[in-house]
C-alpha cells in the first residue's frame, strides 16, 4: 500500500525552479544606490538619481533594502527606501523591477521592514500610493494598511494626467 501526501508547492517553489534560487534581502548600501536609481526609473515618471539616494540614505534614520536573488551580486530585483523618526517610519519609496513583478518581491521587501520596525518598537509605518496602483493596493491590504487621507491630483505620469496619493498606516504596536 502506498500513501500519499498532500504537498503543497508555492509560488516561491516554482519560481526558485524556473528562475534559479530564492530571492532574499539586504541592507541597502551605497553599492546599490545607481542599481536603486535604474530600479526607481522603471517604476516611477520622476526618477531620483543615485546621488538623492545617497543624500536620503545619509539622514539621520534612514535605511533601506534590496531583494536579489541569493547569491547574485548583479542588478536588485526591488528596492525599498524608510525614514524612521522617533516612533513612527515612512515608506520613501519601493520600486520592483518589472520582470520581478508578481513573484512577492514587494512582499519580501515589506516584509524586511516590518520586521525591523518591530524590532525596534515602532508604533506606525506610513506610505503613500497612487490610487490606481492596485497591486501595491492589494498587498498593502494584505498587510493591514489602513487609508488615512488622501492628496488629490499628487501625481502626475508622463501625459500629464494626475492622479491622487492615498496616504495609509499600519499600526506596529
Amino acid at each position: 500500500m502506498y500513501w500519499v501526501l498532500p504537498f503543497v508547492w508555492s509560488m516561491s517553489f516554482w519560481d526558485s525552479l524556473l528562475h534559479g534560487a530564492p530571492p532574499v534581502t539586504t541592507e541597502l548600501l551605497p553599492e546599490d544606490l545607481d542599481y536603486a536609481a535604474a530600479l526607481h526609473s522603471e517604476a516611477f515618471a520622476r526618477p531620483w538619481s543615485g546621488d538623492e539616494f545617497a543624500a536620503l540614505l545619509a539622514q539621520p534614520g534612514t535605511f533601506g533594502f534590496v531583494a536579489r536573488r541569493v547569491g547574485s551580486s548583479g542588478a536588485p530585483l526591488g528596492v525599498v527606501l524608510v525614514r524612521q523618526v522617533l516612533d513612527e517610519a515612512e515608506i520613501l519609496t519601493i520600486a520592483v523591477a518589472p520582470k520581478a513583478r508578481g513573484h512577492g518581491i514587494g512582499r519580501l521587501l515589506m516584509d524586511s521592514v516590518l520586521q525591523r520596525l518591530h524590532a525596534e518598537r515602532t508604533a506606525s509605518l506610513f506610505l503613500e500610493v497612487d490610487e490606481e496602483n492596485d497591486a501595491a493596493l492589494a498587498l498593502y491590504r494584505r498587510l493591514r494598511f489602513v487609508e488615512v487621507g488622501r492628496r488629490p491630483a499628487y501625481y502626475a505620469d508622463d501625459e500629464g494626467r494626475r492622479t491622487s496619493a492615498l496616504v495609509l498606516k499600519r499600526t506596529l504596536r
